[in-house]
């Protein structure tokens, strides 16, 4: 089963040319999808990624990546 990752390119707390590649080093096989995710009030403060139908946030980027690994489910 593939990840099911999302980010929006409105948020302020990350970057999608930083974080994309990182994401698609943490699940290679990661269906991450692009476009806003109606998070806006923490999306304005935190760096946030929505990994398989859950919201990770945090204050920086690499925080929320951190935390994302524990959603990322392992190919068997």
């Amino acid at each position: 089963m593939t990840n099911d990752i999302r980010v929006c390119e409105k948020c302020k707390g990350t970057s999608l040319k930083t974080v994309i590649p990182k994401l698609k080093k943490l699940a290679p096989d990661a269906d991450i999808k692009v476009g806003c995710k109606s998070y806006c009030g923490p999306c304005k403060k935190r760096a946030f990624v929505y990994v398989n139908g859950r919201y990770i946030s945090a204050p920086t980027e690499d925080e929320a990546l951190a935390k994302a690994q524990a959603f990322i489910k392992q190919p068997s």
